[in-house]
């Protein structure tokens, strides 16, 4: 079966080969013959098996571009899933002028409200954010003809579900729609009888993945350490051929090439190449003349090289299919395979997502030691020795040793000391010992006191924290959008039950605060101020915006204080 075989745009189809699609999956082959016809669908699916092309391939052949309305609709329980959605249609739309739009809560309303009035043929949004726009008028979906759920069992376990049903309700009664989750409860099998017309009900093995041999190892490393923690990973790993998987074109093009010049052939594959580029590089890695490439996802769909064993995931993908993909270039019919992925402190929340993906833990694994390093060169070095003597040329140098230990009364022992330096080519053999861990601080008997901003910035209060379900990157976004800061601007980020605590920089541009007064996060008014400090140790507040150290200035002239008697 391919993709021209389901009844797709030879336009399509051209897209999906551009992208490396090579066949399409179960969930595909089922769903979009069906809703070509215009059929509703549920669909039971695990992430990583195709369903979002299964849902948005059939929708953007039915779309009219030459109409500005939005013509379609899909929910998504997280942000994190609407911008994957968003990014996936808007793959596959390339050349057919339809314009996608995401809007989820957590950034400002000006880009959305922007996209929305000129006009988007398919928005990908969260729940609560389209009835925010649906309520403001800003969301007309009049003339809706595709609605698809997305996770529909997730969005209702996040208390979505009025939201989700309002949707359906207020929306075309001839609209097409689409179901998609991972479980089948009760009430989902409700909604779709009360809102579906005559569904087809679809459910695909979603046990049988490529990563069920594939042993998945994760390192906590922070950002600016990747390079020298992935460089011991190729030292001490085992194996025959490694793709190292990056975010972005660049991001392969630089890793590639700070990977040379620490002694390893690297190339970078990604979309900017042509095809015979292409060609030599994956010729090379099946041959055996390169053993180490460096790739994004696109550029990396449709690779099956038997060599590979290990897939290093150097930048988490947010796209939790994209990861099965990434791992299944590994392992392949039924061999062993190694996938280790490096993860920020900040990006251990998505783990258990990625487990639940590809059905199988994760294990932790801890920084290869410089003892382990060092152990595997000697180990090489003993390799390299034993494989030289089978060389044709073993003989030649036998004899010019020979020579030069009898002119010159040398041991033999101290001439092969002497050739392995001229091949170390002034490098040092061994790797020198991490320096030592800074020492821990005593335990106070005093009073455990609050750590201080850090240097030149202040910290201010937000009135929005884990109750509403929200994390840093949200308030980040939210900030930065409708504050019109930069990443660099933020400091500590520390969310509390009822509130948070944001380190800005004490001299913001002008009008900043003006402009986040109206902030909302999850529907939640920010009330942004700087932050006094717990009870009982607050710091005299600085002024701000027009008040002096007591409080608003007066507008009139001063009165005389009295003294009390």
């Amino acid at each position: 079966m391919t993709f021209a075989d389901l009844g797709l745009d030879d336009s399509i189809v051209r897209t999906l080969a551009d992208l490396g699609y090579e066949e399409p999956t179960p969930i595909q082959e089922a769903s979009i013959p069906a809703l070509l016809e215009g059929r509703d669908v549920v669909g039971l699916a695990q992430t990583g098996t195709g369903k979002t092309a299964a849902f948005a391939l059939p929708l953007l052949q039915n779309l009219d571009p030459s109409q500005k309305r939005t013509q379609a609709l899909v929910l998504a329980p997280t942000r994190e899933l609407a911008l994957q959605v968003c990014e996936a249609i808007t793959s596959y739309a390339v050349g057919r002028g339809i314009r996608v739009l995401p809007v989820y809560g957590g950034q400002g309303y000006g880009a959305q409200l922007a996209g929305l009035e000129r006009g988007a043929h398919v928005v990908v949004g969260t729940p609560g954010r389209v009835i925010d726009h649906l309520d403001r008028g800003s969301l007309d979906l009049s003339g809706l003809s595709n609605l698809v759920l997305d996770e529909a069992d997730e969005m209702l376990a996040m208390g979505f579900a009025e939201d989700v049903e309002r949707i359906l309700a207020d929306t075309s009664a001839g609209k097409q729609v689409a179901l998609f989750s991972a479980t089948m409860p009760k009430q989902i099998r409700s909604l779709a009888k009360r809102y579906l017309h005559d569904p087809l009900d679809i459910a695909t093995p979603g046990g049988k993945r490529s990563t069920t041999t594939v042993r998945q190892r994760w390192i906590q490393v922070p950002y600016h350490q990747k390079l020298d923690v992935l460089t011991r990973l190729l030292e001490v790993e085992s194996g025959d051929a490694m793709i190292i998987f990056a975010r972005t074109k660049q991001g392969t093009e630089e890793l590639a090439a700070a990977l040379r010049g620490r002694g390893f052939a690297a190339q970078a594959i990604n979309g900017d190449l042509v095809q015979a580029q292409r060609e030599r590089i994956v010729s090379d890695l099946r041959s055996g003349a390169l053993d180490i490439l460096v790739a994004t996802d696109v550029a990396a769909r449709g690779l099956d090289v038997d060599r590979i064993t290990h897939v290093v995931n150097h930048d988490i993908p947010h796209d939790p299919e994209a990861y099965v993909h990434r791992i299944g270039r590994t392992g392949r019919a039924g061999r062993a395979g190694e996938a280790i992925l490096f993860v920020t402190p900040r990006e251990r929340r998505m783990l258990h997502q990625l487990e639940k993906v590809s059905g199988r833990p994760l294990e932790e694994m801890g920084v290869p030691t410089v003892d382990e390093v060092n152990a595997q060169r000697v180990t090489r070095f003993g390799q390299a020795i034993t494989t030289a003597f089978g060389s044709p040329q073993f003989h030649v140098y036998r004899s010019l040793v020979e020579e030069y230990a009898r002119d010159h009364d040398v041991a033999a022992v101290d001439i092969a000391a002497a050739l392995g330096v001229m091949g170390a080519d002034d490098k040092e053999f061994f790797l020198s010992p991490d320096p030592p861990a800074p020492p821990r601080r005593e335990r106070q008997d005093s009073p455990r006191k609050e750590r201080g901003p850090s240097p030149g910035m202040t910290p201010y209060r937000v009135a929005v924290g884990k109750r509403h379900k929200i994390g840093p990157s949200a308030i980040v976004g939210a900030l930065a959008n409708e504050g019109g800061l930069k990443r660099r601007d933020f400091g500590r980020i520390t969310i509390g039950a009822d509130h948070s605590i944001v380190e800005l920089p004490e001299v913001l541009p002008p009008g900043t605060l003006d402009r986040l007064a109206d902030t909302r996060i999850s529907g939640q008014l920010i009330d942004i101020r700087p932050d006094e400090g717990p009870p009982g140790q607050r710091a005299p507040r600085k002024p701000h915006r027009g008040q002096g150290p007591k409080g608003p200035r007066s507008s009139g002239p001063r009165k005389p204080r009295q003294k009390r008697p």
